[in-house]
C-alpha cells in the first residue's frame, strides 16, 4: 500500500517516512499543499494521505477540500493547533483522523492502520451489501450512497461506516460510544464531539440531496439510529 507524507518540515517527512517503511509499505512525499494536489492527481494508487494542517501558499484543509472533490481515500491530519474547535474544522473538512503535534510516531503509526483496515472492511466487506433507507440506496460493496433519484451522494469512509452501521440495524439506539468502537475500531476515549460531527456533516449532505429528508434520528440522551427500512 502506499502512503503520501505531505508536511513543510522536511524533518517530520523523512521521520513519518522511516516508521512508515519499516511497516512494509510505500511512501510518497510533498512539502507543501500545491505538490500533494499534483500528487494525488498523478499517482492514481495512493491508499492514505497524512496532512499537516499549517503550511504556507494552501493549509491542509483546503487540501482536504480539493481532494474530497473527487477521491475520499483516507486522510490523517497532523497539528499543531490543539483546541477543540481546530480539531472540529479538520474533521468538518473531510479528514477521517487528527493527531496533534508534537506526536509520538508510534501513535501516528496505529492511526494509520486503523483508517486502513477501516477503509479495507468497507470495501471488501460483502455481508448486507444493499440497502434500502428511506430515500437512500445503499452499496457496501462498492462504497456508495445514492437517492432514489439516482443522485450520489459523496461520503467520507468514516460517514458511510456511520450510515451503515445504523442503516443495517433499524431501530436500534447506538451510542457516541458504540458507533466510535464500531466504526472507529478503536477503544472509545473521548469520542462523544468526534462522533457528533461526523453525524452532522452526514446528515447534512443527506438533507442537501434528498431536499431536507431528516433519515437519521437523535435519542437525546442516549445516542443515534435510523427507523424501520
Amino acid at each position: 500500500m502506499k502512503i503520501l507524507v505531505v508536511d513543510d518540515d522536511k524533518e517530520i517527512v523523512e521521520l513519518l517516512s522511516i516508521y512508515i517503511q519499516n511497516e512494509g509499505y510505500e511512501v510518497e512525499k510533498a512539502y507543501n499543499g500545491k505538490e500533494a494536489l499534483i500528487k494525488i492527481k498523478t499517482i492514481k494508487d495512493i491508499d492514505l494521505m497524512v496532512l499537516d494542517v499549517m503550511m504556507p501558499n494552501m493549509d491542509g484543509n483546503q487540501v482536504v477540500k480539493e481532494v474530497r472533490k473527487e477521491l475520499q481515500l483516507p486522510i490523517l491530519m497532523l497539528s499543531a493547533k490543539t483546541t477543540d474547535i481546530d480539531k472540529i474544522k479538520g474533521l468538518v473538512t473531510g479528514a477521517d483522523d487528527y493527531v496533534a503535534k508534537p506526536f509520538n510516531p508510534l501513535e501516528v503509526m496505529a492511526r494509520i492502520k486503523s483508517l486502513l483496515r477501516r477503509s479495507n472492511y468497507a470495501t471488501n466487506a460483502q455481508e448486507l451489501n444493499k440497502l434500502e433507507v428511506g430515500p437512500l440506496l445503499i452499496e457496501k460493496e462498492s462504497h456508495e450512497v445514492r437517492t432514489i433519484n439516482g443522485q450520489f451522494i459523496q461520503l467520507t469512509a468514516l460517514e458511510f461506516g456511520i450510515l451503515y452501521l445504523l442503516a443495517s440495524n433499524p431501530n436500534r439506539v447506538f451510542s457516541a460510544d458504540e458507533i466510535f468502537e464500531r466504526v472507529w475500531q478503536q477503544e472509545s476515549l473521548v469520542s462523544a464531539k468526534t462522533v457528533m460531527v461526523h453525524v452532522s456533516h452526514l446528515r447534512d449532505k443527506i438533507e442537501e440531496a434528498t431536499g431536507g429528508e431528516k433519515v437519521i434520528q437523535t435519542v437525546w440522551g442516549v445516542g443515534y439510529k435510523i427507523g424501520e427500512r
